[in-house]
């Protein structure tokens, strides 16, 4: 019996695959093609456009470590805003923060999010229809350029630098954001696996060093994202905001009452410590 396999089309000489035990869902949306999946290790999957998304077995290490690292640095964060995040795991996680008044989530796609919600629903977890979020469909870029309104946290959950994820690692982009941002306030985006892609974290550090004192990254492993540690992409005025101590972090994570599967106020502190060729790199600049 011939069982049939996804194979993930990141990289051109390397990849992981599969098992489509069930297609739930497939679809070419107006601006990515879109297919959601069980497997029987990773539970429900989504792709976009060759890449995996997300898994419903581990989406919590991302997104967790996307979220609690900014807003517990942050330390007062009442108002966030979210760039793409179609599928809610972020929207779910800065919603565990009583103290968060209102998130702003961007999406591009209508269709992500109605499909997610359908398929992947402990994503958002009811997260879309908490009175303080505020879904807006528009394109992330055109939306950090226009609006009135200023943020404490602005995580960008996007795709990675191919088809409508580009933009999003691009300097108008970072420009943007840099504009919506509180004073003390931080920004954070996901930013590739840098063992299988260096000149990321080199083309994301160069494009945010106009915008901001502190540009680094922090890391977690996260399985689905194959190929060693994913990096985190971190940008803030303020470089005592990534040297908190141990005690700082533990006090404001017992403060905020929110239970985790992942982050913890230890990991928190070690995520900034990088590999030694990410430093190494990053030198190089």
């Amino acid at each position: 019996m011939t069982t049939t396999t996804y194979v993930e089309k990141l990289y051109a000489g390397y990849g992981q695959s599969f098992t489509l035990d069930q297609v739930l869902f497939e679809h070419r949306t107006e601006h990515q093609e879109l297919i959601i999946f069980r497997n029987r290790e990773f539970g429900t999957v989504m792709a976009l456009d060759g890449i995996i998304q997300t898994t419903e077995r581990d989406e919590f290490i991302y997104h967790e470590m996307m979220t609690h690292v900014p807003l517990l640095a942050h330390g007062d964060a009442r108002r966030v805003l979210i760039i793409g995040g179609g599928d809610g795991g972020i929207l779910r996680e800065v919603l565990k923060h009583a103290s968060v008044e209102h998130v702003t989530q961007v999406e591009i796609d209508q269709a992500v999010i109605d499909m997610c919600r359908q398929y992947l629903p402990n994503h958002s977890a009811g997260a879309f229809d908490d009175p303080r979020a505020n879904i807006v469909i528009a394109d992330g870029v055109e939306f950090v350029s226009e609006c009135q309104e200023t943020f404490d946290v602005i995580i960008s959950d996007c795709t990675d630098p191919v088809g409508p994820g580009e933009v999003l690692f691009s300097s108008r982009f970072y420009e943007g954001c840099k504009r919506c941002l509180n004073e003390g306030g931080v920004f954070v985006a996901q930013n590739g696996v840098p063992f299988m892609q260096p000149d990321e974290i080199l083309t994301t550090r160069r494009r945010l060093g106009p915008y901001f004192a502190d540009q680094t990254f922090y890391n977690a492993a996260v399985p689905t994202y194959a190929g060693g540690v994913m990096t985190f992409a971190w940008a803030t005025d303020n470089p005592a905001l990534r040297q908190l101590d141990l005690n700082t972090v533990q006090m404001r994570y017992e403060a905020s009452e929110i239970y985790t599967r992942y982050y913890n106020p230890a990991l928190h502190v070690a995520s900034f410590a990088l590999p030694q060729y990410v430093v190494t790199a990053l030198d190089s600049l």
